[in-house]
């Protein structure tokens, strides 16, 4: 079932699946669509239930990036909407304590693969595209999509693709370590489910600590990264979770992990 107009909001069990829902647009962004978005992963965030999040699109396309066609003012301010309408989407999946896998089918084109590079994780169908077309119609990458490709790239690298516009394959984001995994289309959304499945009988207080340390990581030095590391450790040793997982361990059982 689903409460917003541009977005479909689905689970399966443990599992939070959020699509986007504006194929006949290929799923580019407007200003309902920036507000369902922020709405549907704030309630799976918010939710105890659900240990993971699934983050795609309907259709031919993850998506396309902004919608060029819509209503969009010559004098409405873009640097107030990225920084009021995306940001706050974007900062949402960046610091929820679940990962958030981005399922991309079809292209995930300029604001669109900020999305997807800012999930945790990334499946890929062997049909699908990341695309940087900002210099094509004189802008700049934007949702943070510069500091993602360089982080995840390196500067030349990262700035190449984007000043030339080039249609990043599958099988070259599989390369460059811009997606984890790439399989046939028309299984991307089983195995999308199937691979968030298995992430949610891992610990979740361990995955929710572990990208709480990594992201910091990014951008930290190694020993702001030990700072962190040292007290998340502190406490999830105090945790429940972690005397069940001992427990099992030296019973030779699969751990019953309670988010505790």
């Amino acid at each position: 079932m689903s409460d917003y107009e541009t977005v479909k909001y689905a689970t399966d069990g443990q599992v939070a699946i959020v699509t986007i829902h504006r194929p006949e647009a290929l799923n580019s962004f407007n200003q309902v669509l920036r507000a369902d978005l922020l709405a549907a992963c704030q309630r799976a965030a918010d939710d105890s239930t659900i240990r993971a999040v699934i983050l795609t699109g309907e259709g031919r396309s993850f998506s396309a990036g902004a919608d060029l066609k819509g209503s969009l003012n010559p004098d409405d301010s873009i640097e107030d909407m990225l920084q009021t309408e995306y940001r706050p989407v974007l900062e949402c999946i960046w610091n929820m304590e679940k990962p958030v896998i981005a399922a991309v089918g079809g292209s995930a084109a300029g604001i669109g693969m900020s999305f997807a590079l800012v999930c945790d994780l990334m499946i890929m169908a062997d049909n699908a595209f990341l695309l940087s077309p900002f210099t094509t119609i004189s802008l700049v990458p934007d949702g943070g999509l510069n500091w993602l490709l360089v982080h995840q790239l390196g500067y030349r690298r990262a700035f190449q693709l984007s000043i030339e516009s080039e249609r990043i394959t599958a099988d070259r984001c599989l390369e460059l370590g811009l997606t984890n995994k790439v399989v046939p289309a028309d299984s991307l959304q089983q195995q999308a489910l199937s691979w968030a499945k298995s992430l949610v009988e891992r610990a979740p207080l361990s995955i929710a600590a572990t990208k709480k340390a990594m992201r910091h990581a990014a951008s930290g030095s190694w020993a702001s990264t030990f700072d962190v590391e040292a007290p998340l450790q502190q406490s999830l040793r105090e945790s429940s979770d972690s005397a069940e997982g001992v427990a099992a361990f030296l019973q030779k059982r699969k751990p019953e992990f309670q988010g505790k």
